[in-house]
């Protein structure tokens, strides 16, 4: 089954709860996915910012708003236990479900949904249309992804209205970005147009040129097939070389992937949407427009001594 979203453990939740006992984050956890009957792989499934598991996160957010109701009350760190009012509505044998509709109920949740100011009608059912399977962290990743994937595609498309001579100083600009070499001057070379072999451009792995890359770089639109690989591999062999990195703005056939693989000189293959992601994470072509950061509350500043 799929991952239960952050809604549909709300009630589950209540009714683990409802012995009345404290109990612990991991307790709940193992006990919701027991319900849930979920997965090895279910359980270790993580957000795409891959620093918390989704199934965690989304019981954090049922914990949550059923605190904000006044359902659960956080003992202490770590631990829940269910309140009497959370009671009756655990041993409601005609509820079947318990989401954020229908946590709009209560006074205490509608004033945090409304940021504690006493909204409207229409401010209300705006949150109540707005309530869906996903949690706020789930619909900041989903929406940086959307960001991410609309620039990644504007890098690629401006690359490629770009001369190749302008592409293979990109590709070397992007490698030094990423730690190889010391300064342009020092670690990337690009060679001369006609005389290069089957290779665009060479940079040092690391800042006192112990070994060098070759770099072969392609701002293709069709498919880069095996038999350009082939091509790059004998140049490195006519270097007695042993390392490449193969960069293009569009992509390799499965032919040229396995190609890759088998043979004994390491080939690095970065097809155009992996060339974007390198881009955006090392800041070539591309400016800072707002930085952003998620905080959570530090539970350990308020512990006394």
């Amino acid at each position: 089954m799929a991952i239960p979203d952050f809604q549909s453990t709300m009630l589950p939740l209540l009714h683990y709860l409802s012995d009345g006992k404290e109990h612990s984050n991991q307790e709940i956890y193992e006990a919701l996915e027991n319900q849930f009957g979920m997965t090895e792989e279910e359980k270790k499934e993580l957000l795409p910012s891959g620093k918390q598991r989704i199934f965690v996160n989304r019981v954090a957010w049922a914990k949550s708003y059923l605190k904000q109701a006044g359902l659960v009350v956080l003992i202490k760190r770590g631990y829940y236990k269910i309140t009497d009012e959370g009671s009756k509505v655990a041993f409601n044998l005609n509820l079947s479900k318990i989401d954020v509709h229908y946590l709009m109920k209560y006074p205490s949740f509608v004033a945090f949904r409304n940021g504690n100011k006493s909204g409207s009608d229409e401010h209300i059912a705006m949150h109540n249309s707005c309530a869906s399977e996903k949690t706020p962290e789930e619909y900041i990743d989903f929406w940086v992804n959307v960001t991410t994937q609309k620039l990644k595609n504007e890098l690629i498309s401006n690359t490629k209205g770009c001369s190749f001579y302008f592409f293979e100083h990109l590709v070397i600009e992007l490698l030094l970005a990423m730690g190889y070499g010391g300064s342009r001057k020092e670690a990337g070379i690009l060679t001369n147009k006609g005389s290069d072999e089957g290779i665009d451009g060479i940079i040092n792995e690391d800042k006192l040129g112990l070994d060098v890359i070759y770099v072969q770089a392609k701002r293709w639109d069709g498919s880069v097939g095996r038999p350009e690989i082939q091509k790059f591999a004998g140049a490195l062999q006519g270097k007695r070389a042993k390392k490449g990195i193969y960069i293009t703005t569009s992509f390799f056939t499965n032919e040229a992937i396995e190609y890759a693989r088998s043979i004994e000189s390491k080939i690095i293959l970065i097809d155009g949407d992996r060339l974007a992601s390198l881009m955006i994470e090392y800041d070539v072509g591309v400016t800072v427009l707002r930085p952003f950061q998620l905080k959570k509350i530090d539970l350990d500043y308020f512990v006394e001594d």
